[in-house]
């Protein structure tokens, strides 16, 4: 049975492996005492495959032309996909952030389907699991869905098969299937323009809507000026090129409430906090280096969710990029908050994200080589990719232990050196730094100094006094 063509998007994504920087989003997941594993693997045999996707490898086209398609593996054994190891003593986080490290460096073979979960024994008293999956898979918000299907609101909830998703119900094979991807191509430019033909229609008839469009049309063309012609990032400490080896860190808990009193004193969102106290962070890991900071402005790529929420239990890569400029040179923390907010609220009016989304549809689709260029032209621009996922607000439990905290990192195009990850989960919210070696070999000097940034903004809040 043939599994479904790639959109273009996630081909893009298959493409993107480069041994200096793998397309891999690399999880730890971490609990207090150790998991069974024969429950274990019960919870992954009856949750997690029944997504297709986790059962099916890559195939690419025969002819090298069009897009590649998934595949089941005939030889699928969820014993390499569930490997068990050990970590050296003490096996506390500094062992298990090098066996992270490690990890991030290798690439997953592609003979078979595009995942492994790594059961830790004895870490610090219970295990870890540590998760790679490649992002052709799908997103990270998508991937935090099939987190949620494999966790439960209490520790005693049995393992019950789920519904079949979406992504199951695969088509029948057709003769036509090696046309398919032009199939759509087609149908999607006819779509276009109907589209074009209609709205061109109304607009005439409709002077207003004339207006509306124009301005649609250049907010279009101004993210897309943004996303192609801007310059390249200047040099800093954080960018050059990129080496195998990498380096992971991740912070201990961060009280939510400390975050959610930063924002309301200073009118902000959790979002906007946690960004500004990340590049107070920065700036204080340049200076440290011995290193000018005053007057620099490190732009970050951010993933950005185009999902609509229906399509939130499927597979497959729906989210656009867009570029943030952190202004690590300003030197007051309260400054630098309310200029995150200021930037960040720029681009929400804006639909940057949507046009990233569509040129990383075209870029799937073009020969390897040619998107190899264009990738590092974008990467170019850029010196780390930023994420910001917001987990779930209750402790859960997956094979009947609680999950003490989690964290993941997503992968990071071209040579670019600096991923930062925050994630909330519980009350808590986490911080991850994954580096590469050559450029930030102490990853953990950076968690470090978000936690100074963090008290010292604290430190300027006032202290509201109960009436």
């Amino acid at each position: 049975m043939d599994g479904k063509f790639f959109t273009g998007v996630d081909a893009a994504w298959l493409r993107m492996d480069r041994p200096a920087n793998l397309a891999q989003i690399v999880g730890v997941l971490e609990f207090e005492t150790p998991i069974d594993r024969t429950r274990l693997f019960e919870v992954i045999r009856q949750r997690l495959l029944v997504y297709d996707r986790f059962r099916q490898r890559v195939r690419e086209p025969r002819l090298g032309w069009g897009l590649p398609r998934w595949e089941f593996d005939p030889h699928f054994d969820l014993n390499y996909h569930l490997p068990q190891v050990s970590l050296p003593e003490p096996g506390n986080q500094a062992e298990l952030q090098r066996l992270v490290g490690d990890l991030m460096s290798r690439p997953l073979d592609r003979a078979h389907p595009l995942w492994q979960i790594y059961c830790v024994e004895h870490y610090r008293g219970g295990c870890a699991l540590v998760t790679r999956l490649h992002h052709c898979l799908a997103d990270g918000l998508a991937l935090m869905q099939v987190l949620l299907t494999l966790t439960d609101p209490q520790p005693e909830a049995s393992t019950p098969r789920q519904p079949v998703p979406p992504d199951r119900a695969a088509a029948p094979r057709s003769r036509f299937a090696p046309f398919r991807p032009l199939k759509q191509l087609l149908d999607t430019t006819t779509s276009m323009a109907r589209t074009v033909t209609r709205e061109a229609l109304l607009t005439a008839a409709n002077p207003a809507r004339m207006t509306q469009a124009m301005s649609l049309g250049a907010l279009g063309v101004n993210a897309a000026s943004k996303l192609l012609l801007l310059s390249p990032q200047q040099k800093t400490i954080f960018s050059g090129a990129s080496g195998v080896e990498k380096r992971a860190a991740w912070s201990s808990a961060i009280s939510l409430n400390d975050v959610l009193r930063v924002g309301r004193s200073l009118h902000s969102t959790v979002n906007d906090v946690l960004l500004a106290v990340a590049t107070g962070a920065l700036r204080r890991y340049v200076e440290k280096r011995g290193q000018e900071a005053d007057g620099i402005n490190l732009r970050a790529m951010v993933p950005v969710s185009v999902r609509a929420a229906k399509d939130f239990n499927k597979l497959g890569n729906q989210f656009g990029l867009v570029i943030l400029s952190l202004p690590i040179g300003v030197r007051d923390p309260l400054r630098r908050v309310h200029l995150i907010k200021q930037r960040m609220d720029d681009i929400k009016d804006t639909p940057e994200a949507w046009v990233a989304f569509g040129l990383l549809n075209v870029i799937g689709l073009t020969p390897g080589q040619i998107e190899k260029i264009i990738i590092d032209v974008f990467a170019s621009k850029v010196s780390a990719v930023m994420t910001n996922v917001t987990g779930p607000r209750r402790p859960l439990y997956l094979a009947g232990q609680r999950l003490s905290s989690l964290m993941y990192w997503v992968p990071r195009g071209g040579d670019i050196g600096l991923g930062l990850s925050i994630l909330s989960y519980a009350g808590n919210v986490y911080v991850g730094i994954a580096t590469d070696a050559g450029l930030l070999p102490d990853p953990q000097a950076i968690i470090d100094e978000f936690h100074a940034e963090l008290t010292d903004l604290l430190q300027r809040m006032p202290i509201k006094h109960p009436a």
